[in-house]
């Protein structure tokens, strides 16, 4: 039967009880709330020692908080013990609901073990409930849910009546440790959340900072610097460009936000661009200003990407750099024209007759089917094998493989008029020119007389000749002259024209010289190589240059 006292005791614990659990909800941090549970059960549950375990992110549970004994907490406060010795302990002795009762008959085995713990001394109990010192209570503080995932556990020692507790004893420390496992959540909640707040704060600012020094970098860079869009309707648009890249192309950052790089770009350098503009990467390309000109820059992009969106914008990074550009195409026009004509030398005549050319000849005699078999590459023998050697089709096209080609090479072939009559036939003409007499004026006027004298034949020559043809110097008084879709009778024409253009007399230092020509005719073919082609022209024009009259060669 209840004694008539144990209402008003169970009263006055629960009022203590809701004291220490308002004090658990009150604490400002996870240390100070672990610190109100271990004090909690001092002042509510009527215990001399409290000690709180906490699981750590390893498993392992440290000693985070203690009261009743300032020499045993500065013992035992922050040491460890391992999961494998704590789940040991929680299935020993009796279970009293969720907590767990160990007697020192029991104990004894666990003295060993790398739990931290205090020992306590008293004299023998002389009751069967009576508390011995070596006896251990623990209550165990799961978070709340289904899954019971254990937070700590709370050690008590030496109750103040010296008596183990009893059923109600029992339930309001299981209580007590239910209410400190939601306490310790919510400790550990309000913790994660405000370091988060303050990781986020220190991002924003991070963020802020980085935005500043990138609009600083961007605003003030000594070279040109935009950002464009991608993808939508308006891809390729700039969004914004800085003052260095403004004062480049002569246009304030108002007019530069109607473009895009494709507006702006050269005609022939806008494939360049669309594929700098997909892939990233830098290219060499030229840009419109405002006056019409346009500017050699080197356009290098970035990608500015989103995680989850993909790509967004285009970095791009403008640099001027037209006076190396200038001085490249000086070099590359040093390398590949005569220094004293101007005219493209002997190097760059035959780098020009070379891309005309192939190794194969062109088949006259093709069939149709033959040439429609040579058009779709697949000429086959009899044995359903391919040669090795395919017909050109009489239109002068081939698409066949040729070696260092694509799949299939759309070239031109190059054919010849058959002799000097004119079939009708339109060829690539190499007018093979030999001045007569220059070197008779070399010896009596010098050098310099010499000099002008072949850049004024240089610029008759060129005068002579359509905007598509090609006069080079082959070296000394030689001159070679291209000149593509002509026949026969066009390219004897052409001869004559120019030699007559180059026999007026020429004015050098108040005294009139006077040269002549002769000109060989040869015709590329595909088949023939550079020099063949240059030998044919060759010896055609000594041909043609012993045939005339020593009359008509006049010099000086």
């Amino acid at each position: 039967m209840e004694t008539e006292s144990e209402p008003y005791v169970r009263l006055a614990t629960l009022r203590q009880l809701h004291q220490v659990v308002t004090d658990l909800n009150t604490a400002r941090s996870l240390a100070d709330t672990l610190q109100t549970v271990a004090d909690g059960v001092i002042a509510g549950l009527g215990y001399e020692l409290a000690c709180v375990n906490l699981v750590r992110p390893d498993g392992d549970l440290v000693v985070a908080a203690f009261a009743g004994n300032a020499a045993a907490e500065a013992l035992i406060t922050g040491r460890v013990g391992s999961r494998a010795s704590w789940e040991r302990r929680l299935t020993m002795g009796e279970g009293w609901g969720d907590l767990r009762f160990i007697p020192h008959t029991e104990g004894w085995v666990l003295l060993e073990d790398d739990v931290p713990q205090w020992y306590t001394e008293g004299p023998e109990p002389r009751f069967e409930d009576e508390w011995h010192p070596q006896d251990r209570l623990y209550a165990p503080m799961y978070a709340s849910g289904g899954g019971r995932e254990l937070l700590g556990v709370i050690s008590v020692d030496k109750p103040r009546n010296g008596r183990r507790p009893g059923a109600w004893g029992r339930e309001a420390l299981q209580m007590y440790a239910s209410q400190s496992a939601i306490a310790i959540s919510n400790a550990r909640l309000r913790a994660n959340m405000q370091r988060a707040l303050v990781r986020l704060e220190r991002e924003q600012q991070a963020l802020r900072a980085s935005e500043e020094s990138f609009r600083q970098a961007f605003e003030y860079a000594p070279s040109g610097m935009a950002i464009a869009e991608m993808g939508g309707d308006q891809h390729g648009r700039l969004l914004r460009t800085n003052d260095a890249l403004c004062r480049l192309l002569g246009r304030p950052a108002a007019v530069m936000r109607r473009y895009s790089f494709a507006d702006l770009v050269h005609p022939e350098d806008i494939g360049l661009l669309l594929r700098t503009s997909a892939e990233g990467g830098r290219a060499e390309l030229r840009l419109g200003r405002r006056d019409g000109s346009y500017v050699w820059v080197s356009l290098r992009n970035s990608v500015v990407a989103d995680t989850a969106d993909g790509p967004r914008f285009l970095l791009t990074h403008v640099e001027d750099i037209e006076e190396r550009k200038r001085h490249e195409l000086q070099l590359a026009h040093r390398a590949s024209h005569d220094s004293l004509t101007g005219l493209p030398n002997s190097a760059e005549l035959r780098a020009r007759l070379s891309a005309r050319l192939c190794q194969r000849p062109y088949a006259v005699g093709a069939t149709a089917v033959e040439a429609l078999d040579a058009a779709y590459g697949a000429v086959h023998d009899g044995r359903g094998e391919t040669p090795g050697h395919a017909v050109c089709a009489p239109g002068g096209f081939d698409f066949d493989p040729v070696p260092g080609g694509g799949p299939f090479d759309h070239h031109v072939h190059m054919t010849a008029p058959e002799g000097d009559v004119d079939d009708g036939t339109k060829g690539l003409a190499v007018l093979f020119c030999d001045l007569d007499g220059f070197k008779s004026i070399n010896d009596r006027f010098g050098h310099n007389t010499g000099d002008a004298v072949l850049i004024e034949v240089a610029r008759r020559l060129t005068s002579g000749v359509r905007d598509g043809d090609t006069v080079a110097r082959l070296g000394g008084d030689e001159f070679v002259v291209l000149a593509d879709g002509l026949g026969a009778a066009d390219a004897a024409d052409l001869a004559v024209r120019l030699r007559n253009a180059i026999i007026p007399p020429i004015r050098v230092d108040g005294r009139a010289v006077r040269v002549g020509a002769s000109f060989g005719i040869g015709w590329a073919s595909c088949g023939m190589s550079v020099e063949e082609v240059l030998r044919s022209a060759d010896q055609r024009m000594y041909i043609e240059k012993r045939s005339r009259a020593k009359v008509h060669r006049r010099a000086g």
